[in-house]
């Protein structure tokens, strides 16, 4: 039977097939031949647009799609938002919002739409578009410019950013009937956990891997060259190096000009992008290729170098080839095009691979007579080289693989990765080094510190800004596992308070251990533990009513009820009455939170379930309270952050 998980399953595996791509090159369409555009959704669009509705009838309020750049997320986001009354577009770059007007005009065909940032504060529109940087500032987040419920349809662009407080503020400002969030960053690679906002609710995912394979983007030949710049004497703040010490490597490198120079000669380019590290490192590499006859330019925000040109000014002469390079500070990662491209140069450590992913993917559209791009990645001992083999593959977890498996990894169709032999004993060397697992978690857990300005991170600041690899090392090994035994983590390294040791030091401890480890195949007994914690006001024991409210309130949440047992539709789940909810609740997590260790829930007469008069005095203790609701908020996200993986 060919139903809707069989179509998905066949679509996820489709490949463009060989004969396709190979007419493709003998299309002979003139391209200055005008041909009108028909804005309608194609391919991948079509899919993500089923996904959406479907998502909605699920009784989804928030979803995430995550698809690789160059899919035509924007149009999506119009398309799937044409029906709905008023639309809030938020981004945090002003060309990506001026592109963003022009796609929803296209779909809408409606002049009715404003802007709302430094320059100007329309209001009053059925279609604004947003700065997060003007309209996160709380003066504007009131009823005199917006009501909370003023648009009916929220779109956060490059989603990936909404961890920080001014999109939060937007976030939990506005109540949208639907709120869509765009990435192309697939999940935790940064250690930001985006999908938490969205209640881990995607309805619609395609990697860069099979946007290559469907050929929606074109292949990468990918170069990975070796680089004896020396890393090793820098250090990273924030997790990341320095501009100025950065600046003291390359600039007047000769050495370094010339590789670049050499490599970017041998491959060839029409058009090529070059990430830069600073204004001065951008200006220096122009001048250099100028020198050596390669006509090129510097961009960078508020450019008045020799070399610098202004952005749009530099797109046009790369695209009528009057210059042959861009060198780019931050100004290309996201929300700029030039399809034509045929080579990206990184000239800078890249830490993150969220930036990794958006340069690279800048090379990957799709233009007339172009069959790949060319990817030069100049890399030295720098702290995580060697990750690229594996943001390749379509940003799949490393976990406790190296770099120099990379000859087992599978790429996308006709694309090429290539490393200079000397980097796989770079990799090695480092690898030697590398310190101890225990000794990583707590290095990552004062880089955590450090981004949260020296607050001691809670267990949910810590997953969600933690590296994905060591997450996942933590996920796999329970021994070292600190969100398991979070209390004796931070006694250990001495970062309790004086009011958390209180706790630690008596029965509250043990209580808090028991619920950061129970075993929880389902998350059942998680709304049992709301209903204790009670927003703070903890109580000892819980009525058939609080049970109902707490739970209730927990599944009818976005696409919680999806976990409820043996329900099949949100219709049937709408239909379940308070007996049986309560039925449930008594006959599954109830029961075993009661046969749960050191008999901390019992029964209390009159009541659906208690725990231990002994804990009277210790629940009354902001800390213990801080910590439980940390523990059930953490348990909660970490559950379903595993079902999505595992669906």
């Amino acid at each position: 039977m060919i139903d809707d998980a069989e179509l998905k399953a066949y679509s996820k595996n489709w490949h463009k097939p060989a004969v396709a791509k190979d007419l493709a090159r003998y299309d002979q369409t003139d391209p200055d031949t005008k041909v009108e555009e028909l804005f309608q959704p194609r391919g991948a669009q079509i899919e993500a647009l089923c996904a959406l509705e479907n998502s909605r009838a699920e009784g989804a309020s928030r979803g995430l799609v995550h698809a690789a750049t160059g899919i035509g997320k924007t149009y999506l986001a119009a398309f799937d938002s044409a029906k709905y009354e008023r639309v809030l577009f938020v981004a945090h770059r002003e060309e990506i919002l001026k592109q963003a007007a022009v796609s929803f005009k296209n779909v809408r065909h409606s002049d009715d739409y404003g802007f709302f940032d430094g320059k100007q504060k329309d209001i009053g529109k059925s279609v604004i578009f947003a700065s997060v940087a003007t309209l996160g500032r709380s003066e504007y987040l009131t009823e005199e410019y917006f009501a909370p419920d003023y648009f009916t349809y929220l779109v956060i662009d490059e989603f990936h950013h909404a961890v920080t407080d001014q999109y939060q503020r937007i976030v939990n400002y506005f109540k949208p009937q639907f709120m869509l969030g765009l990435t192309a960053t697939p999940e935790r690679m940064d250690g930001k956990s985006i999908y938490e906002i969205c209640d881990y609710n995607v309805p619609y995912e395609i990697t860069l891997k099979e946007a290559i394979n469907k050929g929606a983007l074109v292949p990468f030949h990918y170069y990975g060259i070796y680089d004896e710049t020396d890393y090793s004497t820098l250090k990273l703040v924030k997790g990341r190096y320095d501009e100025k010490d950065l600046n003291d490597k390359y600039i007047s490198n000769v050495k370094r000009y010339d590789l670049i120079y050499k490599y970017y000669k041998k491959y060839r380019s029409k058009r090529a992008l070059g990430f830069c590290s600073s204004r001065m490192h951008a200006e220096e590499m122009a001048k250099e290729f100028c020198k050596r006859g390669v006509k090129s330019v510097a961009v960078y925000s508020n450019a008045d170098g020799e070399f610098s040109e202004e952005r749009n000014r530099a797109i046009e002469q790369l695209k009528n080839q009057e210059i042959k390079v861009i060198f780019s500070v931050d100004m290309f990662n996201e929300g700029v095009d030039i399809a034509s491209l045929d080579m990206v140069m990184f000239l800078r450590p890249t830490e993150s691979p969220t930036v990794f992913l958006q340069q690279l993917g800048r090379g990957l559209r799709i233009s007339k007579g172009k069959e790949y791009v060319n990817v030069l990645d100049f890399i030295g001992n720098y702290e995580k080289a060697g990750r690229a083999p594996f943001l390749l593959n379509g940003g799949a977890c490393i976990g406790e693989r190296t770099a120099y498996d990379y000859s087992e990894i599978e790429y996308p169709d006709d694309c090429i990765v290539d490393f200079d032999m000397r980097l796989i004993d770079l990799f090695r060397e480092m690898d030697k080094k590398s310190l101890s697992i225990q000794e990583r978690i707590k290095q990552e857990y004062y880089r955590v510190k450090e981004l949260l300005d020296g607050k001691v991170p809670t267990r949910m600041e810590l997953f969600t800004n933690m590296d994905d690899n060591i997450y996942e090392y933590c996920m796999k090994h329970s021994k070292e596992n600190p969100f398991k035994r979070y209390m004796d983590f931070l006694y250990e390294i001495h970062e309790l308070s004086a009011e958390e040791l209180q706790v630690y030091s008596g029965i509250g401890r043990e209580f808090l251990q028991l619920i950061e480890t129970t075993d929880m195949q389902k998350v059942y007994k998680m709304p049992i533990l709301y209903g204790f914690y009670n927003e703070g006001d903890v109580r000892l024991a819980v009525t058939d009513a609080e049970v109902v409210e707490s739970w209730k309130k927990f599944f009818d949440r976005g696409t919680n009820w999806k976990d409820f047992p043996k329900v099949t539709s949100y219709e049937e789940y709408r239909k379940i009455t308070d007996k049986q909810h309560l039925s449930k609740a008594k006959s599954m997590p109830i029961k075993f939170l009661k046969a749960s260790g050191k008999g901390f829930f019992i029964d209390k007469d009159g009541y659906a379930l208690g725990i231990r008069d002994e804990l009277a005095d210790v629940i009354k203790v902001d800390a213990f309270k801080q910590q439980m609701k940390d523990i059930i908020e953490y348990r909660t996200m970490e559950y379903y952050r595993r079902r999505y993986i595992e669906n």
